[in-house]
């Protein structure tokens, strides 16, 4: 039976309407699509989607009321967190990697034992959430004890989420409970030595973000047109990714935006580099550049480099580029957000020297084994000479550990990735099977 599904994205800039209907064979097919400017601004994102409803009525000449709709965003900010451990290298450093993805934006990270000044620092960052962890299961306690009460004591009322050693669960939640103080326990982030679990923490994360998102204004209306959740637009592509390599291969997700750049892996690297590893890194990595947007946050780019090398016209810069000018400069912003972000998102080979000599590791997330780079978001899929600045970081190992030249290109051009994602978990098998089918009729591919 076929169905008629809707997706709305209501991006830091731009809102997105996609409309799909599902095919005998099991694939979405897409019917229209429709844009227009995010309306945080005017007090009420509810009055975008509206004008990106009308426009899809006015395309297809008849209403949308019998659609299933499925809604993800960014409109409201991530959630702001706090992350405790023990240490950087691991306890912290697993929790980081939870958040991302889940809608949330790590605003501090402490590792120990917390004294005063990481109280002052929490107070300041206001969090929306807090996650604590720390400790192996069955190894230290008592500072992960420590920290749970000093946290506790700020008073502040908003959920925590524990994910540390299981072993003190029980009074980890009664100090909190005892201070009034909403607390999710999730399994240990890292359970054993050069042992990542995140998934479960994700998913608390993301429980909570479904709460947060409802506040931006106008989001609660949208909340009722829905019987899904309200998903972060990050978690969303990230989840996309995850089902495209299942069945494709490993990838490598470029989602420039307005506000951020996001780059999203799904790869276990190459057999080549793993013995060197200095830390376990998850199979699914997301990395949130926050400084790094070709609209809101171009600024932050342009002040990244020479001014010579390029004419800022900042007066050229628009949300939907249209004229010539308008044009070049997110192309130039887009080459300079993609470039920076894979070096901050892939590992790093680096010289140590120990008693045996020097030899080599590698720091961070190993991008070699990499299939596909696939390039989405509107900047990166909508203006000319995306995939030349795709094309351009796949240079194989060096410094950097990016993907080989022999990756093949993938534009979004349709700009649906994201949508994908938000159906994900209620139709992953069709999600699949519209990705290979794409593949299949070679829809995305741009050359190897």
């Amino acid at each position: 039976m076929k169905r008629e599904i809707l997706t709305i994205e209501i991006g830091s800039t731009i809102t997105k309407a996609n409309l799909f209907r599902t095919l005998p064979e099991g694939i979405f097919e897409h019917l229209a699509q429709a844009f227009a400017p995010t309306t945080v601004a005017e007090g009420d994102v509810g009055l975008g989607v509206d004008r990106v409803m009308a426009d899809l009525r006015a395309s297809l000449g008849r209403n949308l009321d019998e659609v299933q709709m499925f809604v993800n965003s960014s409109a409201a900010g991530g959630l702001r967190m706090t992350v405790h451990g023990l240490t950087h290298s691991m306890t912290a450093r697993a929790a980081r990697e939870a958040a991302l993805g889940a809608g949330a934006i790590v605003k501090l990270v402490t590792v120990g034992r917390l004294d005063d000044y990481d109280l002052d620092a929490v107070r300041e960052v206001r969090p929306n959430i807090i996650l604590l962890a720390g400790g192996v299961d069955y190894g230290e306690k008592a500072i992960v004890l420590n920290n749970a009460r000093s946290l506790a004591s700020l008073g502040l009322k908003i959920p925590v989420v524990y994910a540390g050693n299981a072993v003190i669960r029980k009074p980890i939640l009664e100090i909190f409970q005892q201070a009034g103080i909403e607390t999710l326990l999730a399994d240990n982030v890292f359970p054993d030595v050069d042992v990542l679990n995140i998934e479960p923490v994700r998913r608390l994360i993301q429980e909570v973000f479904n709460r947060h998102i409802i506040h931006a204004p106008g989001m609660n209306r949208l909340g009722e047109l829905t019987d899904h959740p309200i998903l972060p637009t990050p978690g969303a592509v990230l989840r996309a990714a995850e089902l495209f390599a299942e069945d494709l291969g490993d990838c490598l997700v470029f989602d420039v935006g307005g506000a951020t750049t996001d780059v999203h892996s799904v790869s276990d690297g190459s057999r080549e580099w793993a013995e060197r590893m200095t830390e376990p890194e998850p199979r699914a990595k997301r990395t949130v550049e926050g400084d790094l947007g070709v609209f809101v946050n171009a600024r932050n780019i342009i002040d990244q480099v020479d001014e010579s090398e390029f004419d800022f016209r900042i007066d050229n810069l628009k949300a939907m580029p249209e004229s010539a000018q308008e044009i070049e400069l997110t192309r130039w912003l887009c080459t300079q957000a993609v470039e920076t972000a894979i070096r901050r998102h892939a590992g790093v080979i680096m010289d140590v020297y120990t008693p045996t000599g020097k030899r080599q590791v590698v720091k961070g997330k190993d991008l070699t084994a990499v299939r596909w780079v696939i390039g989405t978001g509107g900047a990166l899929t909508r203006i000319p000479g995306g995939e030349v600045i795709l094309r351009s970081v796949c240079t194989g190992p060096g410094k950097y550990l990016f993907p080989k030249p022999d990756a093949t290109i993938l534009m979004d051009r349709d700009y649906l990735f994201s949508a994908f994602g938000t159906l994900a978990e209620t139709y992953p098998e069709a999600v699949k099977n519209t990705f290979k089918h794409w593949i299949e009729r070679s829809e995305m591919i741009i050359k190897r």
